[in-house]
């Protein structure tokens, strides 16, 4: 079995997860490319130690960009939308709270 931390690259914090969070209970996180739903909640639930209702993902394909003649391409990513159990938090990304 992977390690969770190699899973779960990073939480995104932007405006609309923090409503998300809010209102229904829902946390973005940055995963790796290669993962399942699966493999997001087993890891969501033992780094956070919360109980997980159901995972989303969605795959984001990179940017093509250009540097003047020399053209190069964004990393592509993958996002998971993460729904908790009623009463479940977690704390760490509450900003401090």
């Amino acid at each position: 079995m992977r390690n969770p931390h190699d899973i779960v690259v990073a939480p995104i914090i932007t405006e609309k997860s923090v409503s998300l969070r809010d209102s229904e209970n829902k946390y973005l996180f940055k995963v790796a490319i290669d993962v399942n739903k699966i493999e997001v909640k087993h890891a969501i639930e033992e780094l956070f130690n919360v109980k997980v209702v159901s995972v989303r993902m969605i795959k984001y394909k990179g940017k093509k960009k250009r540097m003047g003649r020399f053209e190069g391409k964004r990393s592509d990513w993958k996002k998971a939308i993460v729904k908790l159990e009623e009463g479940e938090r977690i704390p760490e990304l509450l900003g401090g709270s």
